[in-house]
């Protein structure tokens, strides 16, 4: 009996060992297994999102891959639908401000904030046969125009006023000043040649600007051109145009105005003459 106890000993020993051993090895078996499993679902997770598209799995609809995939593609393409519909807006947002800025600069550039632009008046002849009176005492030369329109068709006014045929200068600065008048001659009358027409034949056809100054009692000659008015013996009328222009700074106040040599001559069209002048600084 006492030899035997030892024995028993070893023998419980051994089999615990035996067991350990066993249950040690199960349990690495399984753990290599799980992972094993684990690796290859990871794995056909990831091909199913990127290794296929939509098209190709179309037989499998109830597969759980294929309704992942789905709802990852929808996601994306409304993703991306919603990104381009807010760069759309944004574009045609800029391209309307963009246009907007243009049309204002434009407008700034084609009409300055201070500028008239006059326009021939057409007025029964006798009324501007003669033209204007000249200023008594004073160097003026010609017939003074004063039948322009300033609100009709062409003409416009902007912080500029015309009266009897004068612009009215309401800021200081320098302005670019500038004039047109167009002169037709007729030069046959019901009884052949009109004999006024033969001594006007060659006599030159002169424009003039002039400024009038509150300060200066006299106007002031800005500008002059001319044209020779010389036709054939043949022909029914001719066509002169006299144009100028100039910079002179200008003060509140001061009035400019136009006259010619021979006022009864001047075709008042408004695309053929024309007076104005506009603030450059």
């Amino acid at each position: 009996m006492t030899g035997s106890g030892p024995k028993l000993g070893v023998l419980l020993l051994v089999a615990v060992l035996l067991q350990t051993v066993v249950v040690t090895i199960t349990v690495l078996h399984f753990t290599t297994a799980l992972n094993s499993i684990k690796e290859t679902f990871s794995r056909s997770s990831v091909s199913c999102l990127t290794g296929t598209d939509l098209q190709s799995i179309t037989d499998a609809r109830g597969d759980l891959c294929w309704q992942v995939t789905q709802q990852v593609h929808l996601l994306i393409e409304k993703s991306l639908s919603q990104q381009s519909q807010r760069q759309r807006q944004r574009q045609r947002q800029n391209s309307s401000e963009v246009k907007d800025e243009v049309s204002q600069v434009l407008l700034s550039l084609s009409r300055p904030k201070v500028a008239a632009h006059v326009t021939g008046s057409f007025v029964p002849k006798l009324e501007r046969a003669g033209g204007a009176p000249v200023f008594a005492g004073r160097r003026v030369y010609g017939q003074k125009i004063s039948w322009w329109e300033g609100r009709k068709g062409l003409a416009f006014l902007q912080d500029v006023q015309l009266v009897d045929g004068e612009l009215v200068v309401s800021q200081p600065g320098l302005y670019y000043v500038y004039a047109q008048t167009y002169f037709r001659h007729s030069h046959l009358g019901e009884d052949g040649e009109d004999s006024e027409e033969v001594e006007d034949r060659g006599k030159p056809l002169l424009q003039y600007i002039y400024k009038k100054m509150s300060s200066y009692p006299a106007p002031i000659l800005l500008m002059k051109t001319s044209r020779t008015s010389c036709w054939s013996r043949g022909s029914q009328y001719s066509l002169h145009s006299a144009h100028q222009g100039g910079l002179f700074p200008l003060t509140t106040g001061d009035r400019l105005f136009v006259t010619v040599t021979n006022a009864s001559a001047v075709d008042m069209d408004e695309e053929t003459s024309f007076f104005g002048a506009f603030l450059i600084s």
